[in-house]
C-alpha cells in the first residue's frame, strides 16, 4: 500500500504537465473580443490616440495670452575704505564705513498672438483632422485584427475536423489491418496485402501526429494572439451567428466598390490626410504676411517686502513684423508643403484603385471558394459511394486490395480537400465583409 501511495506522489510530481482543469468553450465572439482588449497593438493603438487627442489643446493654447509670474529678491553689502569714503562723501581723511542694499521686486505678464498670417488657425485644423485620421486608423487596425482572429480561429476548427476525421482514419487502419491478418490466417489473400495494410496503417498513425501538432500549434498561436495563457485549456467551435451570410452583398462589382469607398476606414483616413496636407500649405503662406502679437505686464519692488505694491507699473505693448527677405526659407517651406499635398493625392488615387483591386480579388475568391465547395460535396459522396462498394467486392473476393486502396485513397483525398473547402469559404465570406469596410458593423 506504502509502495502504490509514494508511486502516485512520483506521478504527480514527475508530470507537472498534466492539465486537469476542465475545458471551457471560447466562441469566436469571446476571441474576437479579446482581440479587441487585449491584443497588444490594440492597447498601444489606444495610447497614440490618447497622444493625438492631447495635441489639440496646444494648437488652441496658442491663441490664449501667455501668462507668467516671477519674483526676485537681491541683497548687496558694501565696503568703504577711506579713500572711497573720501570719494563717496566728498570729505577729505572720511572715515571707512560699510552699506547693504535688499531689493524686492514681482512682475506678472504675458503676450499674445493677434494675427500670423492665419497659420495659428491653419494648425488647430490641421490638428484636428489628425485626430480625424488617427481614429480611423484606429479602426482599422481593428477590423484587420478581428479578420485576423477569423482566420486563426478557423484555421484552429479546421485542424480539429482534420484531427477527428484523421482519427477515425487511423481506427479504420487499425481495424482493417486485424481483418486483412484474419484472412491471411485462412490463407484467403496474399501476404503482400498484409504488408502493404501494415505500412499505410503506419501512414495513417503519422499523419494522426502530424494533424494533432498542428492542432495544437493552431491554438497555441490564436492564445498567444490574444494574450491568453498558452497552457489554458479551450475548445473551439462555430455557433451559428459566427457564419457569415453573405447574400447581402451586392452582387454587381460597382456597388461592392462604392460601399467599401464609403465604409472602408483607410480611405476615410487618407481623405483626412490630404486635408492636412491642405492645412500645411496655408501655415507655410503664414510666412508670407506680417504678424502682430502683444504683450502686458505689471510689476512693483521695493526694499522691504511690506512695501511692495506701494509703488506699481503697467504696460502693454504691441510688435508688428513684416517678413522682407528670410533667405528663402519661406518660399522653400510653401514648395515643401505643396509638394506633400500633391503627394497626398497621389496616395489617394493609389488608394483608390487598391480598394478597388482588393474587392475585385475578394469577391473572386469568394465565387472560386464556393464553387469548390459545391464541387467538393459532391465528390465526396461519388468517392465515398465508390470506396463502399470496394469494400464490399474486397471483402467477397471479387476486388483486390490494390482496387479497394485506391478507392480509399480516393476518399481520403475528397475528405481533405472538402474540409479544406469548407474552412477557405468561410474566410473567404470574412474577407469580402472585411474589404468593403463591414466587418465591425
Amino acid at each position: 500500500m506504502k509502495i502504490s501511495i509514494l508511486f502516485l506522489l512520483i506521478v504527480i510530481l514527475t508530470v507537472p504537465s498534466i492539465n486537469i482543469s476542465a475545458q471551457r468553450k471560447l466562441p469566436l465572439s469571446e476571441a474576437i473580443s479579446l482581440t479587441l482588449n487585449q491584443n497588444p497593438n490594440i492597447k498601444k493603438g489606444a495610447n497614440n490616440l490618447e497622444v493625438t487627442i492631447e495635441a489639440i489643446k496646444p494648437a488652441w493654447g496658442a491663441l490664449i495670452p501667455t501668462f507668467g509670474l516671477n519674483g526676485d529678491f537681491n541683497w548687496a553689502h558694501t565696503n568703504y575704505n577711506s579713500n572711497a569714503a573720501s570719494i563717496y562723501t566728498g570729505i577729505p581723511n572720511s572715515p571707512s564705513f560699510s552699506s547693504e542694499n535688499r531689493n524686492w521686486s514681482l512682475s506678472a505678464g504675458g503676450d499674445v498672438t493677434l494675427f500670423d498670417g492665419l497659420s495659428n488657425f491653419a494648425i488647430i485644423s490641421s490638428r484636428e483632422n489628425s485626430l480625424s485620421s488617427a481614429k480611423y486608423d484606429f479602426e482599422k487596425l481593428k477590423q484587420d485584427l478581428t479578420l485576423q482572429t477569423v482566420v486563426q480561429y478557423t484555421t484552429i476548427v479546421g485542424y480539429k475536423k482534420l484531427l477527428d476525421f484523421q482519427t477515425e482514419d487511423l481506427k479504420y487502419n487499425r481495424g482493417l489491418t486485424d481483418k486483412i491478418k484474419q484472412m491471411l490466417d485462412i490463407k484467403s489473400i496474399p501476404v503482400s496485402d498484409y504488408y502493404s495494410q501494415q505500412a499505410l496503417t503506419a501512414n495513417s498513425e503519422l499523419a494522426y501526429i502530424q494533424a494533432e501538432n498542428n492542432y495544437q500549434k493552431s491554438i497555441v498561436t490564436l492564445l498567444n494572439f490574444l494574450a491568453l495563457d498558452v497552457n489554458g485549456s479551450y475548445t473551439f467551435s462555430f455557433d451559428n451567428d459566427d457564419l457569415k451570410d453573405t447574400s447581402a452583398v451586392p452582387i454587381e462589382f460597382n456597388n461592392l466598390f462604392e460601399t467599401a469607398l464609403a465604409n472602408r476606414q483607410d480611405y476615410q483616413s487618407e481623405k483626412y490626410k490630404v486635408k492636412i496636407s491642405e492645412n500645411l500649405v496655408t501655415s507655410s503662406l503664414g510666412g508670407v504676411y506680417p504678424s502682430l502679437s502683444g504683450n502686458y505686464g505689471l510689476s512693483t519692488s521695493a526694499s522691504s517686502p511690506g512695501r511692495l505694491f506701494n509703488q506699481t507699473t503697467f504696460g502693454v505693448g504691441l510688435s508688428l513684423s513684416i517678413p522682407v527677405f528670410a533667405q528663402f526659407n519661406t518660399e522653400y517651406s510653401i514648395e515643401i508643403s505643396q509638394v506633400n499635398l500633391k503627394n497626398s493625392n497621389e496616395d489617394l488615387t493609389a488608394l483608390e484603385r487598391q480598394i478597388k483591386t482588393d474587392v475585385k480579388n475578394a469577391y473572386l475568391d469568394l465565387e472560386t471558394a464556393k464553387k469548390q465547395l459545391d464541387v467538393s460535396n459532391t465528390a465526396i459522396i461519388s468517392a465515398k459511394e465508390s470506396w463502399d462498394a470496394k469494400k464490399e467486392t474486397y471483402t467477397l473476393g471479387a476486388a483486390t486490395y490494390l482496387d479497394q486502396q485506391l478507392t480509399y485513397n480516393n476518399y481520403l483525398q475528397a475528405v481533405y480537400t472538402n474540409i479544406s473547402n469548407q474552412y477557405n469559404y468561410i474566410i473567404a465570406q470574412y474577407t469580402v465583409i472585411s474589404v468593403i469596410g463591414k466587418l465591425n458593423k
